[in-house]
């Protein structure tokens, strides 16, 4: 859905890295060289922008229940 603010092992903030991540890796940049240049350096939270899986947009398209 939408991205967490902060990483659920360790507690820091990656929401603001998550579009800048995508931005790097559309351009080519490699994902360690990424992650690196914004300065991600734990397991845990690289998990956290890896998995994301943005299906807002999806859900967007259908009506809500009532």
């Amino acid at each position: 859905m939408i991205i967490p603010i902060r990483c659920f092992s360790c507690g820091k903030l990656i929401a603001h890295i998550y579009k800048p991540y995508l931005e790097a890796i559309e351009k080519g940049e490699s994902a360690e060289d990424a992650f690196k240049s914004l300065g991600i350096e734990r397991f845990c939270c690289k998990r956290m922008i890896v998995s994301h899986v943005d299906l807002i947009d999806d859900l967007l398209k259908f009506p809500r229940l009532q």
